[in-house]
């Protein structure tokens, strides 16, 4: 039986290339928080000062993810074979786990603004404000979202759907101090709150389950298993060879491919060698970046129990 095979993919995208979307993410956020911050101030609605919350939470959440995705870019060492790249989970984990808090704390401080109502002021100029930062918050989440799917980055993937989440925050604030504005209806204004921050914790939910999974060594998408598969199931030409096992997990930006090739006893190393190669090279056609490792074995094989 031949030891394990690997072969190192290739194909990843510079840190520094994403790296500039965080960066990104954390100066926008720090000026829409201003923004947001001023807009709460003038009219002293609950739903602005909630919105503001949660914006807070954007600047520390590009933060951790700037560390995640620098960390993550580290080479294997000598305590990590494997790389660094589960850092990232860490990094939605620890964001999503912001969403919760700010979620919670919006909701509570609705509850006592319905018990309480209070007038609102210079509504005009506060929904004015409050437009140009949902729109600058759009923007920068689909910019970050894109990204995150085309480089593989759960990191950027989950700053931007935070984002999008500010963005209907910021939305429903919007429609409710519209409303109020034009009905006098203040006690829509810790409604629509309520509503935002149960919307929140969805997310967050979401967000921390993703990451749990990722830690935990889930599989690749059903869509790239597939992929794998269908390209090894035609790399030999001898119907004696056989995709035994199929085996995968991801790591962040990384993708491990794991195939046990049953070949015919008599073959020699040289060959076997040459087979390996071959899964590797198709793996990372389908797959590009992702690595491969592969296990030979003959298919006349047969283990003997141990009975010492």
């Amino acid at each position: 039986m031949l030891p394990d095979h690997s072969g190192p993919g290739s194909g990843e995208p510079s840190t520094p290339r994403l790296e500039r979307f965080l960066w990104l993410s954390l100066g926008g956020a720090v000026v829409i928080l201003g923004i947001k911050l001023a807009a709460a101030a003038l009219t002293g609605s609950i739903g602005m000062w909630s919105d503001a919350l949660e914006s807070t939470v954007n600047v520390a959440a590009a933060g951790v993810a700037l560390w995640a995705l620098r960390l993550s870019a580290k080479p294997a060492d000598h305590n990590h074979d494997f790389g660094h790249g589960k850092a990232e989970y860490f990094s939605a984990a620890v964001e999503g786990s912001m969403i919760l808090v700010a979620a919670a704390v919006i909701i509570v401080g609705a509850v006592m603004r319905l018990l309480s109502p209070q007038p609102l002021e210079h509504l005009g100029i506060g929904l004015v404000l409050l437009a140009i930062a949902t729109a600058a918050n759009l923007a920068i989440g689909l910019v970050l979202i894109r990204a995150g799917r085309r480089y593989r980055s759960i990191t950027l993937e989950a700053d931007g759907q935070h984002l999008l989440t500010d963005v209907w925050t910021s939305v429903g604030v919007l429609v409710a101090i519209g409303v109020v504005a034009l009905t006098d209806l203040h006690w829509l204004d810790p409604v629509i709150a309520l509503v935002v921050g149960a919307n929140i914790l969805f997310t967050g939910y979401k967000l921390v389950r993703r990451s749990v999974v990722g830690l935990l060594d889930g599989t690749l998408p059903p869509d790239e298993v597939e992929k794998v598969a269908e390209v090894l199931s035609g790399i030999a030409q001898d119907s004696r060879v056989h995709i035994a096992q199929l085996r995968t997990r991801e790591s962040g930006r990384q993708r491990f491919v794991y195939a046990t090739v049953t070949v015919p006893g008599e073959w020699t190393v040289t060959r076997s060698h040459d087979l390996a190669d071959a899964v590797e090279a198709a793996v990372d056609a389908a797959l590009p970046g992702a690595t491969t490792f592969v296990h030979i074995e003959p298919n006349d094989h047969r283990r003997t129990p141990d009975t010492t």
